[in-house]
């Protein structure tokens, strides 16, 4: 890659560039003017400093107006695909295709979330965005944070996240809790109650030492539960203790806030949370 010479840009003019490309469309200093609502005057004495600062005439009048010579003709050869792709990089947000799309996405879920998102979420991003790949990375709500911040994954699925710092957090949707129990070894006929609840030895499963496992209590969730109460032939009743609900946020850093394609993932992921 050639070198940029810092010293070189400082005598450069954007302005005179671009009134060069539309003088070079309207072939008329005229209608250059009235483009870029400015005055004849205007046009001409930035055409002046062109043909100083490129050491060529660049256009001559004729009978069908002001014709470009060579060194205009490849001038603009060059320019034309770099001005456009600065204007793009400065006002435009730039463009997202499913369809030709051509992109890995990495997703923070815990193992639970990816079991219940993964299913209704891919048949239809794979018939919209063939050409766009997911890859689920293991991330507990201790570690969404940290991950997001490194720029390991770009988006994440958590529970009761609220914005901190330069992560972003979005409510999506409330979930509940459901008790599971086998009827083989808990002869319980009717709703477990406090007591029934209480007496029985119980296994906590936690992503940490911490002696508590928020994510783990709250496992049998809306469609866990009838799964696995479908495959092990499990009862499955509402808790026997009060239990708040629990919000499921998408989290991701201020510095994609305006990104076009993870801003399309974000919409297909709640579109999957919430069954749409």
């Amino acid at each position: 890659m050639k070198k940029i010479i810092e010293n070189d840009f400082s005598r450069i003019d954007l302005n005179l560039l671009t009134v060069l490309m539309v003088l070079y469309r309207e072939g008329s200093v005229t209608r250059c003017a009235e483009a870029l609502h400015l005055g004849q005057p205007a046009i001409s004495g930035a055409l002046k400093r062109l043909r100083e600062m490129f050491d060529d005439p660049l256009f001559v009048r004729s009978a069908r107006g002001m014709l470009p010579t060579p060194r205009a003709q490849a001038l603009m050869t060059d320019l034309q695909p770099l001005m456009e792709k600065l204007h793009s990089a400065m006002f435009g947000a730039g463009e997202f295709v499913p369809a030709r799309a051509q992109q890995l996405f990495r997703i923070g879920l815990s193992d639970w979330s990816e079991h219940w998102l993964m299913p209704p979420l891919l048949p239809g991003l794979m018939q919209e965005a063939p050409g766009v790949s997911l890859q689920t990375i293991a991330a507990d709500p201790f570690q969404v944070r940290q991950l997001l911040e490194e720029d390991r994954i770009d988006v994440a699925v958590s529970l009761n996240k609220q914005s901190r710092g330069e992560i972003v957090s979005e409510p999506v949707m409330t979930m509940g809790v459901t008790t599971l129990w086998s009827p083989q070894q808990i002869p319980c006929r009717g709703p477990l109650s406090v007591g029934d609840f209480v007496a029985w030895e119980h296994v906590m499963v936690a992503y940490r030492e911490t002696g508590h496992g928020e994510i783990d209590r709250q496992l049998a969730s809306q469609g866990l539960a009838q799964r696995w109460q479908a495959q092990y032939a499990l009862r499955a009743e509402a808790p026997p203790v009060a239990y708040p609900q629990f919000t499921l946020c998408i989290l991701r850093h201020k510095r994609r806030a305006q990104d076009p394609a993870l801003n399309w993932l974000v919409a297909r992921l709640k579109q999957a949370m919430r069954g749409e």
